[in-house]
């Protein structure tokens, strides 16, 4: 079998943690022929990291520029700063490489718009790192929904309750920033905010939201999100995102109710089932599953073989750009209805730059 020759484009925190663990894992399909991090020293250590574990060495770089020009390579994974998401996937993009982009893809609507329509324009492969989907117990649940057996839902609640001191903060200028970041909304809750959409299912009708910093002055984002999600459908979806949560980590717990189930997903990371009822039916499996090492999950691994197996077989990855931003444009709408203090219809348009340029207006 020929496999897919893929580029690793930042070589940070996740590159390290799972990134690498997800490529090993599909090795069959999947050779990592360069890895590329503007501090040379992290793409060497990703670079031993898979060589130490049996890998080929990959090439390494400090110029992504680089990798585009190489008619060899197929795919990128950028696992780079939020902020610089947009401008290397649209430029592999438009080299005719497939994408496959951490979360957020963007941090504008215009943003994903434009990423979205050039991989459908140029019949490449875009997808986003929303892994949680492959948590077993979220399977389970989306099962149970896909079959009926919830009857109507009503509402759904993701509880996002971390914890984000300052050394985390002081890692990176571009963390924390409206500029390059955003806040506990965009960069921890989007996972446990795709979740709770893809349950309740169909297409958001508007949003309110309401953030603040309460206890990191040294950022200028928000470190506390409420918000109300109210899809087409009736049913309403509702957010809580905190990084103030004393004195680590805590839980990331989703709850779906409907006229005939409710179920309870937490854990450190929405990893294990907590409340599993239907009519016959009232407990399960998953409900003694163990705690993942990080809040990063354990679904990298499916990620990368669902999106690897769409390059394959050349059919759409299960997250798609247009599943991918739906998560971001719900951030992005709470943002906006935070400066506004009113609900925010969809569709619209915003970028996260404008929460720092209409806070410096003293809006």
């Amino acid at each position: 079998m020929t496999k897919i020759r893929t580029a690793l484009i930042g070589c940070g925190r996740i590159a390290l943690s799972k990134h690498v663990d997800a490529a090993l894992s599909n090795s069959e399909k999947v050779e990592v022929v360069s890895v590329c991090d503007v501090i040379k020293e992290r793409a060497e250590r990703i670079a031993d990291t898979l060589e130490s574990r049996g890998a080929r060495r990959p090439e390494i770089t400090t110029s992504f520029r680089h990798i585009f020009n190489r008619h060899d390579i197929d795919a990128v994974i950028v696992a780079t700063p939020s902020g610089t998401h947009y401008e290397i996937s649209m430029l592999a993009m438009s080299h005719g490489k497939s994408v496959l982009v951490e979360k957020p893809m963007a941090l504008s609507t215009h943003h994903m718009n434009d990423m979205i329509n050039t991989a459908r324009s140029k019949n490449l492969k875009l997808g986003v790192c929303f892994q949680n989907r492959f948590n077993p117990p979220v399977q389970e649940l989306r099962k149970k929904i896909e079959s009926g057996e919830f009857g109507q839902i009503f509402h759904g609640v993701i509880s996002v309750r971390w914890n984000r001191n300052e050394s985390y903060y002081r890692q990176a200028k571009w963390r924390g920033t409206w500029k390059e970041d955003g806040g506990v909304l965009m960069n921890q809750c989007t996972h446990g905010i795709d979740l709770l959409q893809w349950m309740l299912g169909g297409k958001v009708r508007r949003v309110m939201g309401l953030i603040k910093n309460l206890n990191h002055n040294y950022i200028e984002a928000e470190d506390l999100g409420m918000g109300i999600v109210e899809f087409h459908n009736g049913s309403v979806g509702l957010i809580e995102g905190t990084s103030n949560t004393f004195p680590e980590n805590l839980e990331e717990v989703l709850t779906i109710f409907g006229k005939k189930g409710t179920v309870k997903i937490g854990g450190l990371a929405v990893n294990r089932i907590e409340v599993w009822r239907f009519e016959s039916e009232n407990t399960h499996p998953y409900m003694k599953l163990p705690d993942p090492e990080t809040v990063y999950g354990s679904g990298h691994i499916a990620l990368y073989r669902d999106f690897f197996n769409s390059l394959e077989a050349d059919k759409e990855p299960c997250i798609t750009g247009e599943e991918g931003r739906k998560a971001v444009d719900i951030v992005l709408g709470m943002y906006l209805s935070s400066l506004t203090g009113e609900w925010v219809e969809f569709p619209f348009h915003f970028s996260i730059e404008q929460m720092g340029d209409m806070n410096k207006s003293g809006h």
